[in-house]
């Protein structure tokens, strides 16, 4: 009779020990991940897409093998490309967003000072954009930086000019 109760304990006791990984998920740190498993490193990267980004990845496979004719393929992808398209701009923004909040507020104003003068960076021919956002000359070479009117974008091209030519608006000293 002992060696029936012994023999199904072990019976027991290695059918668990083989269905424990199919039975729960083991969350603690270090623990070897398997493929395909919640929290696995399979089951992450389908996390950070989107599921426009996951159908246009399915509709690939199932035109590749013959169940998508040409015309419904067509029509599919410009639909999922547009939705995946604007589902990465969110993101994109989302993630800008938190970077900036990030930043040390020194450079955070310079980003914002960048941003508002946005194309009217002076640029020398010869050294390119300058860092001064105002400025009248290369401070490289001293060549005169022709420049546009922040107020309504006319070209200011004229060496010494207080004035805007278009609108009349003082222009940087």
């Amino acid at each position: 009779m002992t060696p029936l109760v012994v023999g199904t304990a072990l019976a027991l006791a290695a059918l668990l020990f083989v269905l424990y990984p199919l039975l729960f998920d083991d969350a603690t740190p270090g623990a070897a991940v398997r493929p395909g498993a919640e929290g696995g490193t399979a089951a992450a990267a389908p996390a950070a897409t989107s599921a426009a980004v996951e159908a246009l990845r399915e509709i690939e496979f199932d035109r590749a093998t013959g169940k998508l004719s040409d015309a419904d393929y067509a029509e599919l992808k410009a639909t999922y490309t547009r939705e995946a398209l604007s589902e990465m701009r969110r993101r994109d923004a989302a993630d800008a967003q938190l970077a900036e909040q990030s930043l040390d507020p020194a450079e955070l104003a310079v980003r914002r000072a960048r941003a508002m003068v946005g194309d009217g960076i002076a640029s020398c021919p010869v050294h390119g954009q300058r860092p001064e956002p105002d400025a009248l000359y290369c401070s490289d070479c001293g060549r005169y930086l022709a420049g546009a009117c922040s107020t309504c974008g006319a070209a200011v091209t004229r060496e010494g000019a207080k004035f805007c030519e278009g609108c009349g608006a003082t222009l940087a000293a």
